[in-house]
């Protein structure tokens, strides 16, 4: 089995010559409760991974925050040195206390250590794609965005997107460095992002969900569980393949740190709707 093309299809990064699945995968999963320290079973981490990129998966999303470092850790024991055609795409802007607490910093060291890091625990000497995290709507997003610019300029950062960013952040993030991707919180039952989506996939560019099965919380829907029953089918792959066809410009990364899992999410690629399940779920 691998992951069905002709389904999921296929994006290019603009300005870029990075191509990749629009079913990748999210390693926040691979650290332990709570996003901290090391995974129950590392070998059964390490095997997911493998079993990924075996699947198709070219595009793994990570960050240096998760774990701390545990993920970011895996992802070098597991796949290095990698496969051509391999998209790595990693955040900053955040760091984790030994409470396990998630904590926001974006000044010039910060940022810079954090891209620094990324690339020593990952063994790269360039992140193809780098997203910096804001945290809420009243963020400085000009100031970081010219030091995340300077770190391109220098050859750290290939690329530059932004996460949990609102349409004014994004704007003034691309009038000082081209974004060419945009993570933020939406899934079938979240969808405050509609317009932003649509108005990216006019411009190229990628919008990559976090949390697209729910997050902590997992989704909740009698509408989703009816059409995921009608379908001979779970609702977790039901949300993940509804995401696939919102919107060309969607790239879809369910993280899981178990194989089983990890076919199932796959599979996802590979469902159709009829128009009335399109219609129900458009409504939830």
């Amino acid at each position: 089995m691998t992951i069905p093309a002709a389904a999921a299809g296929r994006f290019t990064f603009p300005g870029t010559d990075l191509s990749v699945n629009r079913l990748g995968y999210g390693a926040m999963q691979l650290a332990g409760p709570h996003v901290m320290g090391p995974p129950k079973d590392r070998e059964e981490a390490l095997a997911v991974l493998r079993e990924a990129i075996a699947l198709g998966v070219d595009h793994i999303d990570t960050s240096d925050y998760y774990g701390p470092h545990v993920t970011n850790e895996i992802i070098r024991e597991a796949l290095h040195p990698y496969r051509d055609g391999l998209v790595l795409v990693t955040k900053v802007g955040a760091w984790r206390d030994n409470a396990g607490g998630w904590n926001l910093q974006r000044d010039a060291s910060f940022l810079r250590q954090s891209v620094e890091d990324n690339l020593t625990r990952l063994g790269l000497d360039r992140m193809d794609i780098v997203n910096l995290r804001l945290g809420g709507p009243e963020d400085d997003v000009a100031t970081p965005m010219r030091l995340m610019r300077k770190l391109q300029d220098e050859g750290l950062i290939g690329h530059i997107g932004v996460s949990t960013v609102t349409a004014d952040q994004l704007r003034i993030a691309r009038d000082i460095a081209p974004v060419v991707c945009v993570q933020n919180h939406y899934n079938l039952a979240y969808r405050d992002d509609d317009a932003l989506i649509d108005g990216l996939a006019e411009d190229g560019i990628a919008y990559v969900p976090y949390f697209p099965l729910g997050g902590f919380r997992p989704l909740q829907s009698a509408t989703l569980d009816t059409v995921a029953r009608d379908m001979g089918s779970s609702p977790q792959k039901v949300a993940l393949a509804w995401l696939l066809q919102r919107s060309p410009n969607m790239l879809v990364i369910p993280g899981t740190s178990r194989r089983v899992h990890l076919h199932d999410n796959v599979e996802a690629a590979a469902l159709t709707f009829t128009e009335a399940q399109k219609r129900a779920l458009d409504a939830i």
